[in-house]
């Protein structure tokens, strides 16, 4: 049985879309799971190095993630992508490319994640002194039809991941087995 496929984390910045992917590879991981991380920051970094944030170069980033995705799931790895990703038609062609993918909705509410602000970014762009902000500047377009939705502002890490295990478990992604 292939066990490759990818599983896309959206949201908002801040909402835990890290903390999750991070969470998940350690317990796919425990279970014999090959996982690759591609986190959207270290993506940026290293294979989009240049990118700005216009539309056009978050979506090339966004294409870029998911292309080395589809080559990681279809050689039998669990590819965990982990992008604010804020646009839903290049989020679907991503998904089209994919012959095993699961989007989830790493949803936080904007108070939640302005109170929570970690890098201090929402403070910046809220001050105006971070233009094209996804979210407050610069629009973020929620998933339609997400296999998972995870709302990271009313439940623990922890919680999070246990409902993404058990939603990948359901959707037969991944075989059964209890968390530690």
């Amino acid at each position: 049985m292939e066990k490759g496929f990818t599983l896309w984390l959206t949201g908002l910045s801040g909402a835990g879309k890290s903390t999750l992917a991070q969470l998940a590879a350690v317990e796919l991981k425990r279970r014999g799971y090959r996982v690759e991380v591609l986190d959207g920051d270290e993506v940026r970094t290293n294979l989009s190095k240049g990118l700005g944030y216009s539309k056009t170069d978050r979506d090339t980033n966004i294409r870029r993630m998911g292309y080395v995705c589809k080559l990681l799931a279809r050689n039998g790895v669990v590819a965990i992508a982990a992008a604010i990703s804020p646009y839903r038609e290049v989020r679907d062609e991503v998904r089209r490319m994919h012959v095993r993918f699961v989007e989830a909705y790493v949803k936080c509410s904007l108070g939640a994640l302005i109170e929570r602000d970690a890098k201090g970014l929402y403070k910046k762009a809220l001050a105006g002194e971070i233009s094209g902000f996804t979210g407050i500047s610069d629009p973020y377009e929620p998933p339609l039809n997400a296999e998972i939705v995870i709302e990271t502002d009313c439940e623990s890490p922890k919680a999070s991941l246990v409902r993404l295990v058990t939603a990948l478990e359901k959707l037969r992604y991944i075989e059964r087995d209890g968390l530690p």
